[in-house]
């Protein structure tokens, strides 16, 4: 039996090993160990247990003296010992002795110039598919030429750390090792942890190579081939705003920004589900079919999806490779982005529906990343909770958050990209009071940004959030465009800004006392 080097890693005496299976037998497989059910689409559907989303206390990274003086250590980037380390990866590998392994040799970045290697390793069938899906995939011809990876990620669901003994906080165990090129993946059968693994090591080495790593989607032109990324946490609409039927798209999760470009780290995409309407966001309903992975949706007895049901969790997914979307780009490149959009979802009600951005007031809520976690994408999030989320992706970015946004703002201004915040979230009032902002408003500001056409409008000066409104949008009913206006009680709305804006400089007070003047002088004045 050829076990591809398995036993380097101390992996010996598995009971079978699977290299770069396809989907049709990845799936098959699955079904045979009862991972999950088919839907009556054909997508393998799979329930992941006690971790239904992100564990980020679960999260270490190795502290080796080649990695020490770069990682942005705090209660984001938490350290563990080499020996440690090395514990948990022995323990995992004597847990996979005489067990079915399956591997796949992926790559990351669509940029030849930058692409790495991944192999993962997996314990599930489902997992493996899962990420052959986000992953890009080699041609027959590149995976001859695939040598050896540049990383290594081992992932183990079923072997679950103690804590007193393994120094973990919980069962759950997701470790880097940034110096030996490895991920540990254990206890967690959530198979978003696969990914972000990969984005933290691709947002570690990518700075290195002048390359700007961005937790964002993007989308292009097809004629003008004219390029814009969104960022924002999950939740806030990366996924649906950039599935533009009307546009291609690039990818919908982490990209790079080099001088060549924009490019997608990955193969796939990995989209919300819970109330997910075909008229709404046709492409991701489309893409839930043979060969995608669907996480924690409820089926009825004819295998028909409820994705009304949150019964197990909010945070419903799809990972599905990228081809199923009709106007995908492949491969996933870009040119340089002529527009930024950030996306929050701003749960007080208060922050404007659109508004444009200064290259230091664009840099500032960059690294504030201000937003609302929504129910779901993490353990214990039941409702939005407020929360800054630097660079609109803290827990993936190891490096110290300086180092991003001073290469965010040269490119904005070497390469004059026009930016905008737009708020997702709530008007009329704060969450429990207000609405959730209409997808299709939101999808008229996103359209009169991209093609200029917001520029047009008049321009108001917001004060206390030192932001620029634009009065009209077609579209978009004019008393939207004011959040205030929305509002019935103003005393109420006045209250609520001045204690959101108070929370953004106390945030950036605390955190980002050696910023330049100009950037703290373009966020909110509370």
């Amino acid at each position: 039996m050829n076990t591809f080097g398995l036993e380097k890693l101390g992996i010996i005496h598995p009971k079978a090993v699977y290299h770069n299976l396809s989907p049709a037998e990845l799936t098959q497989i699955a079904l045979r160990r009862g991972e999950g059910i088919l839907s009556d689409t054909g997508a393998l559907v799979v329930q992941t247990g006690k971790y239904t989303g992100r564990s980020p206390k679960d999260k270490f990274i190795v502290d080796t003296e080649g990695v020490h003086d770069q990682i942005n250590w705090g209660k984001v980037n938490v350290p563990i010992s080499r020996e440690a380390f090395n514990q948990i990866k022995g323990k995992m590998a004597a847990y996979l002795q005489d067990r079915e392994i399956f591997i796949f040799d992926g790559m990351a970045g669509a940029d030849p110039h930058c692409t790495k290697k991944f192999r993962i390793i997996n314990e599930l069938a489902s997992e493996n598919l899962f990420i052959r899906n986000l992953l890009i995939r080699p041609t027959d011809e590149e995976l001859e030429n695939y040598g050896d990876a540049d990383f290594t990620i081992i992932v183990a669901p079923g072997f679950k750390c103690i804590p007193e003994i393994d120094g973990t906080h919980s069962e759950a165990f997701i470790g880097i090792d940034y110096e030996a090129k490895m991920v540990l993946i254990a206890g967690s059968q959530y198979a978003g942890e696969i990914k972000k693994s990969v984005f933290s090591v691709m947002n570690y080495l990518m700075p290195f190579e002048d390359v700007l790593p961005m937790h964002c989607s993007a989308n292009m032109d097809p004629e003008t081939g004219d390029t814009a990324v969104f960022f924002g946490l999950s939740g806030t609409g990366k996924t649906t705003l950039s599935a533009d039927p009307s546009r291609l798209l690039i990818g919908d999760d982490e990209h790079g920004w080099s001088d060549r470009g924009i490019f997608n780290f990955e193969g796939g995409c990995y989209a919300k589900c819970i109330d997910l309407e075909e008229e709404k966001e046709p492409d991701i309903y489309h893409a839930i079919r043979f060969g995608s992975v669907v996480e924690n949706v409820i089926l009825n007895d004819r295998h028909q999806p409820d994705y009304s049901d949150n019964s197990i969790t909010d945070n419903t997914r799809v990972g599905y490779p990228i081809e199923y979307i009709p106007n995908a780009a492949i491969p996933g490149v870009g040119g340089i982005p002529s527009v930024i959009i950030f996306l929050t979802a701003d749960s007080f009600g208060v922050l404007p529906p659109i508004s444009r951005l200064s290259k230091e007031a664009a840099m500032y809520h960059f690294v504030t990343g201000f937003t609302s976690k929504v129910a779901g994408t993490e353990r214990g999030i039941t409702e939005p909770v407020p929360t800054f989320s630097t660079l609109f992706g803290q827990p993936f970015m190891p490096l110290d958050p300086n180092v991003y946004a001073k290469m965010l703002g040269e490119k904005i201004e070497k390469y004059q990209t026009r930016v905008y915040l737009i708020n997702t979230g709530w008007t009329g009032g704060s969450y429990g009071t207000g609405s959730r902002m209409k997808l299709r408003y939101t999808r008229a500001m996103v359209t009169a940004a991209l093609n200029g056409e917001i520029e047009n409008a008049e321009f108001k000066h917001d004060d206390l959030f030192n932001l620029d409104i634009p009065q009209s949008c077609s579209n978009v009913p004019s008393e939207v465009m004011n959040p205030r206006d929305t509002w019935a009680d103003k005393e109420a709305y006045d209250q609520t800004a001045r204690r959101l804006a108070g929370m953004f400089k106390k945030n950036f007070d605390e955190n980002y006392p050696d910023m330049d003047k100009e950037i703290a002088e373009a966020g909110p004045r509370g």
